[in-house]
């Protein structure tokens, strides 16, 4: 379990680092911001393709090689953004070739931890899961501060050393998952479920659009909480990247870590309906108010709400769709990383019809919460058949 929520800041590391270094890369290496920030983009577009892929090969190497591997690919991405972009000549090759190889260990370590832990005996597999999702949010925070932190002591041109010392956490992971025991997510007199029947259920399609309005629901408003901070709190851009995304990272953890402590006593998918109705409520405040400071409010609510949203889908689903493997996995990650893709797309093409307007693009992406709500209702019923919408509730 400690090795799994280590694995989770991980992934929060390789994720979240390299954007605090876009202007140094920049004047660095002279290359366009355009070009840099695509590195973000091709992170998450190469762990979508690996997430892909790694239900074919994972169950067949197995979950310890695979993990170990994961984290070997997460340092060496690091260290290799301190060496690679010297080896060419144009530098931006040797970041995009350091992204390429620790976005393997982000798809595999998204893919993997999951089910690791869903597979290990604890007494609330639905607490567990959240408990774990809530130190990626940790690990943001815990990334961004600890950085900005460095770069004032330091100095932001000591980057290489910060880059080192963050290698250093998969490194230790690595030799962790070596040791520590790894249970069986299908056990050995059950016979898991192939692509073939899992693509068959319907169950599993209604997990996988709840997946996509999860990831689309958070990374709607996470890309934009700088933007609210900078104008609610009228401080500096460098404030506002970091108050806003922290803010929006620690009441997204904060979430996980409350259903954690009192998720025996809450049902799970009302818990999820109630998140959605709030996510959505949020998105109204972030929208609709006259009052920077009040939507920047509206941003950390929409931290609180999303919170559960994507790990209470994983447990939704192994506890709905027996025998889902790793493969199951692999498919949530998949959808998941898709909305996280789509939100912020939805609000940024929306915008641009409305001269640039962000809070137009954000009440169109209201959408993805409703939908959400929606097809907690349609699993539901699915189950319970006779059950009234109104009873239920």
């Amino acid at each position: 379990m400690y090795a799994s929520f280590t694995g989770y800041i991980v992934q929060a590391i390789i994720n979240n680092f390299i954007p605090l270094l876009f202007l140094t890369f920049q004047s660095s290496y002279n290359i366009p911001i355009s070009k840099i920030t695509f590195l973000v983009t091709f992170n998450f577009g190469f762990q979508l393709v690996i997430d892909f892929l790694s239900a074919g090969f994972i169950d067949k190497i197995g979950y310890r090689t695979s993990v170990v591997i994961a984290h070997i690919c997460s340092a060496s991405g690091l260290i290799s953004l301190t060496v690679l972009p010297e080896l060419f000549n144009d530098p931006f090759i040797g970041l995009i070739l350091s992204v390429m190889i620790y976005a393997v260990g982000g798809g595999l370590i998204e893919v993997l931890i999951s089910p690791i832990v869903e597979a290990c005996p604890t007494d609330n597999k639905e607490t567990a899961m959240s408990l774990l999702h809530s130190f990626y949010c940790w690990g943001h925070v815990g990334v961004v501060l600890l950085s900005t932190v460095f770069f004032a002591v330091f100095g932001i041109s000591n980057w290489k050393v910060l880059a080192i010392i963050w290698s250093i956490v998969p490194l230790a992971n690595t030799f962790f998952f070596m040791k520590v025991p790894i249970a069986n997510l299908v056990e050995e007199d059950e016979n898991g479920l192939t692509i073939k029947e899992l693509l068959s259920q319907k169950i599993f399609w209604i997990m996988v659009i709840l997946m996509i309005c999860a990831g689309a629901s958070e990374q709607s408003i996470s890309q934009w909480a700088s933007t609210f901070a900078e104008k609610g709190l009228g401080v500096s851009k460098s404030i506002g990247d970091l108050a806003g995304p922290m803010l929006f990272a620690v009441m997204m953890g904060l979430s996980r870590i409350v259903y954690s402590k009192f998720g025996e006593k809450i049902d799970l998918e009302k818990s999820m309906i109630y998140s959605g109705v709030l996510c959505f409520l949020s998105y109204l405040i972030i929208s609709l108010s006259p009052w920077p400071i009040l939507s920047l409010i509206g941003c950390s609510l929409c931290g609180l709400s999303v919170g559960i949203l994507w790990p209470g889908t994983f447990s939704i689903s192994s506890s709905k769709i027996k025998g889902g493997s790793t493969a199951m996995f692999a498919f949530l990650a998949l959808a998941g990383d898709v909305g996280c893709s789509i939100g912020p797309t939805v609000v940024g093409r929306v915008s641009s019809i409305f001269n640039d307007n962000i809070k137009i693009g954000i009440i169109s992406a209201s959408i993805f919460p409703i939908l959400l709500i929606v097809g907690i209702f349609i699993n539901k019923f699915i189950q319970k058949p006779n059950t009234s919408i109104i009873e239920d509730i």
